[in-house]
């Protein structure tokens, strides 16, 4: 996967481009909606382009990502994070051209939701709930609402129609109009200048198992009509939200059948929340990043070793697909799910970090995720500023190096006190990333034992430390 510097470079040019006009109120919208999921750096970036529109107007000048740099104060790896964050949200369409080795960008802006489209998104205001909690939420809830217009008891409306107030042209002048038609629209090339309205996130069908939740439903039970297509795209979403699976959607979307054998929406979003709450006691979902930041991998070309073709998989693969892996596929429980989701929301861990974490916390702890010993190793590396997995995997090396020697009793160990008697040793496996040296030769007798001997030693090392 590319580099930040592979996308962007800070010649590149770039055109600031808006999908229709954005007004004031989208600013409150975007400072008080939407930067508590974004964060800082995609309001800035957000910001800063918005501010190269002049007023009333679609597109910008011509200007190079360096000058970008310097208005928002932001390096180039933290523009391409955020753009990448903009993108997903839904707030930013990019477009590419390369041509004579010089490559420029259009930076289209699309505007935010309106207030009750984001309120009632049942993807985004979950997530804002969750960060920001129920009385800030409430409080955002009033700020963009307002009375509704009273009762007219008492009242007459006296609004007259068009057509009373109104006469069609004579046909002299509808002869002009039809002969002026062409100076009438809008010229080739050009567009109006107006509001556009924003569209929610909305995931792909393909993205669900609809196939095994209609053979699970059957149509004894649901016919197939109900799944019509605004069902299916709640569905889709609410998968992706609550992270639910064909099979437990099924009696999810019993739940939401109603008389008429139709699939009541609200309903179905209900009863999601529902299971979800009771699942994790009482909580909702947070918005994180689904693997680790482009950004932030190392592994630039593609993997040789056995250690850079973990560092792949390390990076590209999600944290609850980690877990699955080091259980042979078993879906997790509950209680390792919140472990995890604590590590990643609290101590703000990125995922690829994470994947590591489990690895070297799981095969230390006989396969077991203990919580109390994942949050300290978690604090300890969220106060290391660990961002890279290549980070991550030194940084373990370096602890089973420490304890190497405070289990020989050569050093002295965390209390301070020298060890005088090693503990019985475990029998795990290794993960293949701890022996950090390769064979390179298949006749180097001495090299093959003096590598065997310092796995060994590693390996005894780590089925000793838990105890």
């Amino acid at each position: 996967m590319a580099q930040h510097w592979q996308e962007l470079v800070p010649v590149d040019r770039y055109i600031v481009a808006s999908n229709g006009l954005l007004h004031e109120y989208d600013r409150k919208i975007l400072s008080l909606l939407y930067q508590p999921l974004i964060g800082p750096d995609c309001f800035s970036v957000y910001m800063t382009l918005w501010s190269e529109l002049e007023e009333n107007r679609l597109w910008s000048e011509a200007s190079s990502h360096h000058f970008l740099m310097n208005l928002s104060g932001l390096n180039l790896k933290r523009i391409y994070e955020a753009r990448l964050k903009l993108e997903g949200i839904g707030l930013l369409k990019t477009y590419v051209k390369n041509e004579d080795d010089i490559r420029s960008f259009i930076y289209e802006l699309q505007p935010p939701l309106s207030p009750e489209q984001f309120f009632v998104d049942g993807m985004l205001n979950v997530y804002l709930y969750r960060k920001i909690g129920k009385n800030h939420f409430l409080r955002l809830k009033r700020f963009f609402c307002d009375r509704e217009m009273p009762e007219q008891e008492g009242y007459e409306e006296v609004t007259k129609p068009f057509q009373d107030i109104f006469v069609s042209a004579p046909s002299n002048t509808l002869q002009y109009v039809q002969d002026h038609s062409e100076e009438l629209d809008v010229e080739k090339g050009q567009q109006f200048i107006g509001k556009q309205s924003a569209n929610p996130i909305q995931l792909p069908h393909d993205t669900f198992n609809f196939d095994l939740l209609v053979s699970g439903l059957g149509d004894s039970l649901v016919p197939k009509r109900s799944l019509t297509p605004k069902v299916k795209d709640a569905i889709c979403n609410l998968a992706f939200l609550y992270n639910i699976d064909a099979l437990q959607m099924k009696n999810i979307v019993l739940s939401a059948v109603n008389e008429k054998d139709e699939i009541d929406i609200e309903e179905l979003r209900k009863a999601a929340r529902d299971w979800y709450q009771f699942e994790n006691y009482d909580k909702l979902p947070a918005l994180v990043e689904r693997v680790h930041p482009i950004a932030d991998r190392v592994q630039l070309e593609e993997p040789k070793t056995q250690e850079e073709k973990l560092i792949r998989y390390l990076e590209t693969a999600s944290p609850l697909q980690v877990m699955k892996d080091l259980s042979g596929g078993a879906e997790p429980s509950s209680a390792d799910l919140q472990v995890i989701e604590g590590v990643l929301l609290n101590q703000q861990l990125l995922p690829g970090v994470v994947n590591v974490l489990i690895q070297f916390a799981m095969l230390k702890t006989d396969m077991k995720l203990t919580k109390g010993y994942v949050e300290r190793l978690a604090g300890h590396w969220a106060r290391k500023q660990i961002r890279t997995v290549k980070e991550a995997m030194d940084l373990s090396r370096q602890e089973h190096a420490k304890y190497i020697e405070w289990s020989s009793g050569s050093a002295k160990s965390p209390a301070g006190k020298k060890q005088s008697k090693q503990k019985p040793i475990r029998t795990e496996m290794l993960p293949d990333w701890f022996d950090k040296k390769e064979t390179t030769s298949a006749g180097n007798n001495s090299g093959s034992k003096e590598i065997e001997a310092r796995k060994k030693e590693v390996e005894e090392m780590l089925k000793a430390f838990r105890d």
